[in-house]
């Protein structure tokens, strides 16, 4: 019995695989600034537009010929820098400038040393019910500033404040109220601590909670005891969180309007221009010269700008040592 045999198959090599980088890396690179355009045109829309076009008319003037009457009797012309040397040299803008000042020397250290001391309380493992004290503390900063501030003149105003009454009782009948003369300042600076350490408080405690707990324990072993372990290790460990929400509390106060404005129709100590907003608002839209106003508006952004530079660049090589 024969056996037929077949010839062995010829083996083909298997076809060779060819990557298509660069087709790849475009269709990734797509794909990114697809998923980029929407928050690009966002930001380009509602910020660098609005920007630009307040940069733009800052620098616009309006000129009246004759009466002013007419098609041609009003014409918009470039004004140049005329507008920021009227606005710089307005002493309403000083005093309001001055007044913000006074306002972020008393606020922003109370603010941030009792938010540090919140978040270093609540960071240590001998308090109980953590959550319910750090809800307790964060909650005044989700009430809006026109309600927070409502609620607090209501405690201002002698004739209807509970306080005044306790006081009352007590024999103090010459407490004065916070909304007269220099005391609004004061009255102010409350509603604004009350509402802004829970904010900050929340931002320094995650980042105390994002620090090794080995670290901790190994203090500890060495001996060193709570407060040792806070001030070496803790504080220097959120530094560049401490820096951002200063620099944070800084900018809102320099935008402070809300609580000013609240305030005004209830005490004569504060008048249309009390702070820096409050001069732009009455620029622009009382007085109707939305050039100027918005020279004021750009220098305000100036100064914010510019504070928040010196203050990044001071402590640079402190709190950013690592990413250097």
């Amino acid at each position: 019995m024969s056996t037929i045999t077949r010839p062995p198959e010829a083996r083909t090599a298997p076809a060779p695989i060819t990557r298509r980088t660069g087709t790849y890396k475009g269709r990734l690179n797509r794909s990114a600034y697809a998923m980029l355009a929407p928050g690009l045109i966002i930001f380009f829309l509602f910020i660098l537009l609005p920007i630009g076009y307040t940069l733009y008319l800052s620098f616009q003037r309006i000129e009246r010929k004759g009466l002013g009457l007419g098609e041609g009797g009003v014409e918009v012309v470039f004004a140049g820098l005329s507008n920021y040397t009227r606005v710089l040299a307005n002493p309403e803008f000083l005093a309001s400038s001055g007044r913000a000042l006074i306002f972020a020397i008393l606020l922003v250290p109370t603010v941030m040393v009792l938010a540090l001391l919140f978040a270093l309380s609540l960071d240590t493992r001998r308090v109980r019910g953590g959550g319910a004290f750090r809800l307790l503390i964060f909650l005044p900063f989700a009430v809006p500033a026109v309600i927070g501030s409502l609620m607090w003149a209501f405690l201002y105003i002698p004739a209807m404040s509970p306080i005044y009454q306790v006081f009352d009782l007590v024999g103090w009948t010459d407490v004065p109220s916070l909304l007269s003369g220099n005391l609004v300042m004061f009255a102010i600076v409350n509603i604004g601590f009350w509402g802004g350490v829970g904010f900050n408080m929340t931002v320094l405690y995650t980042s105390l909670r994002a620090i090794p707990t080995d670290i901790y324990e190994a203090a500890r072993i060495d001996g060193a005891s709570e407060v040792q372990i806070a001030l070496r290790i803790k504080i220097p460990g959120i530094t560049p969180a401490l820096v951002m929400t200063t620099l944070f509390a800084v900018i809102a106060v320099l935008q402070v309007y809300g609580e000013p404005t609240t305030l005004k129709p209830l005490t004569s100590a504060i008048s249309s221009t009390w702070s820096p907003l409050m001069f732009v608002y009455r620029l622009a839209f009382t007085e109707g010269d939305i050039y100027a106003g918005s020279a004021a508006s750009i220098v305000i952004a100036l100064i914010t700008l510019v504070l928040s530079f010196v203050a990044l660049r001071a402590v640079q090589r402190r709190a950013f040592a690592q990413e250097d």
